[in-house]
């Protein structure tokens, strides 16, 4: 018969006994001891608060401003058709299935490109390098909270590597504010951000690095050569008319953050990081920015006109050396020296002469070459300025209307044709044939499987593999590749479209891909 009390006695007995056991193990093996004990940390500062304290505000610093810019800095990446994007097949894929695949060596899809940017008002507008978003087909902007919106490119000026694109009005989460980039002083700390993310900003979401202004006025050439044989309508080479008058910084700047701001102790603009302005490409212990003036005055045009007008006084200058300084009588060894004025030309036409040294524009001095562009850069064709120049040892102003260069400096996105939905996913299909089942080690044909995956594309970015079995497509049977066109057909842009993929061992799994805008 059961007895509550026998039995609760027993428990009780039994416990106790588990226990003391429990006891001697653990004394056995020295768990018990103090001298195994976990160690007391001690978190006391070692330095006083008074003695770090310049330190320790310069450190919080940095993070108020980080905190108050990051939101508005944003991760673009840019899908660009290029020859060097090859579908390939993957390891462990039985010989016969390079049909599916196709050659190797036959190029298709486009190729991902990315950068950062910084987004400059409500209505959407972002600035980023030119040659973060030159010759995309297809622009995908992605926010801090990993949320991403397709952009419409505006315009680019490879001349000066700056570009502008923009994101609908709604989806706006930040904006940033403009410093005056000619009132930087070599030796301010500053801030160089960027959002490089990996794989739709997933991962090393925002790099922020600290740095001085360590000189301005840098011209490296480098726009010059990216430009390479390219010349105008008149021919003359294009990279003539390249305008690099860098700030220059420790900061680290690398691909990543290329695009992104460099920003004062106050959080505003003074420069957009530019990591095409290195030997090779990444941080070489120096770093570059494109000044924010410079950069505004290229947006200004490139939102009216989508292409840059570029002024032009009509001249070819070289830098002022020692020597010219004392043939030319002039107070100091700055300027720019005229070399040649270009027949016809508003200089010629104003009288400015081969060897005037051109030493101020509207009473700003001039101190080299890289910022006389920038300054006459400044102004639109048309505009009068004061141009003072040393002539016989005498300071003379001269008065110019500026002309227009005879360039078109607009890169317009990739012209492609419309593409149907499945394309514009990045995918192609074919029917499950019964050898192609036996390859796979589908236990039996019938179907449709995935054939091809672009890079870069919406599906490659989901993780759609070639091979899969294709059951549904939004909840529809998938029986015959002409399914699959139909259902996607009926998709709105922008629009998530749900993929139930079956695997050769029974097992599925299910995929949202965003349909491209």
């Amino acid at each position: 018969m059961f007895d509550p009390l026998r039995t609760k006695a027993k428990t009780v007995g039994y416990t106790a006994i588990a226990f003391i056991f429990g006891i001697g193990i653990a004394s056995g093996l020295g768990w018990t001891e103090s001298s195994l004990a976990m160690p007391v940390l001690d978190q006391t500062p070692q330095v006083a608060a008074s003695a770090v304290a310049p330190a320790t505000d310069l450190s919080d610093a940095f993070v108020n401003v980080a905190d108050v810019v990051t939101p508005a800095v944003v991760r673009i990446e840019a899908e660009i058709p290029t020859p060097q994007a090859v579908q390939e097949m993957p390891q462990g894929f039985p010989p016969g299935f390079e049909d599916i695949f196709g050659n190797p060596q036959q190029p298709r899809g486009p190729r991902t490109a990315g950068g950062s940017g910084f987004v400059v008002s409500d209505d959407g507008y972002i600035l980023t390098n030119n040659h973060v978003v030159q010759d995309a087909s297809t622009l995908r902007v992605y926010f801090p909270n990993k949320e991403y919106v397709e952009a419409e490119f505006v315009g680019g000026d490879p001349l000066t590597d700056v570009a502008v694109i923009r994101i609908p009005t709604g989806s706006v989460q930040g904006t940033l504010s403009f410093a005056d980039s000619d009132e930087v002083r070599v030796g301010e700390w500053i801030l160089a951000i960027g959002n490089p993310g990996i794989g739709g900003g997933n991962a090393l979401d925002y790099s922020v690095t600290a740095g001085i202004i360590s000189a301005q006025g840098r011209n490296l050439s480098l726009l010059r050569q990216e430009l390479g044989d390219r010349r105008t309508a008149d021919g003359d080479p294009l990279g003539n008319f390249t305008i690099e008058d860098f700030l220059q910084t420790d900061a680290v700047i690398n691909p990543g953050n290329s695009g992104g701001p460099m920003v004062d102790m106050s959080g505003r603009v003074i420069g957009i990081n530019s990591a095409i302005a290195s030997l090779t490409g990444y941080y070489q212990g120096y770093g570059f920015a494109i000044p924010i003036n410079l950069a505004r005055r290229v947006m200004e045009d490139l939102i009216e006109f989508g292409q840059v007008r570029r002024p032009q006084i009509g001249v070819q200058i070289d830098e002022v050396s020692p020597e010219d300084a004392e043939a030319y009588g002039l107070p100091g060894v700055q300027g720019a020296l005229v070399q040649e004025v270009s027949e016809g030309g508003p200089a010629e036409s104003a009288g400015l002469q081969q060897e005037d040294v051109i030493v101020a524009i509207d009473g700003e001095t001039i101190g080299y070459v890289s910022q006389l562009q920038g300054k006459v850069a400044m102004y639109r064709p048309g505009d009068r300025v004061t141009v003072t120049i040393y002539r016989d040892g005498r300071e003379q102003d001269i008065t110019v209307r500026l002309g227009e260069a005879p360039i078109n400096t607009q890169v317009a996105a990739a012209p492609v044709a419309e593409p149907d939905m499945v394309e514009r996913l990045g995918i192609g299909v074919q029917e499950l044939t019964a050898e192609l089942a036996r390859e796979l080690q589908f236990a039996e044909a019938g179907g449709v499987v995935i054939s091809e995956v672009q890079r870069g594309s919406p599906a490659f970015r989901r993780g759609i593999g070639i091979g899969a079995r294709l059951l549904e497509i939004n909840d529809v049977p998938i029986r015959e590749v002409a399914d699959v066109g139909r259902v996607l057909d009926s998709v709105e842009p922008g629009a998530v479209v749900r993929f139930l993929l079956g695997r050769a061992d029974g097992g599925s799994r299910v995929v949202n891909v965003r349909m491209p805008s």
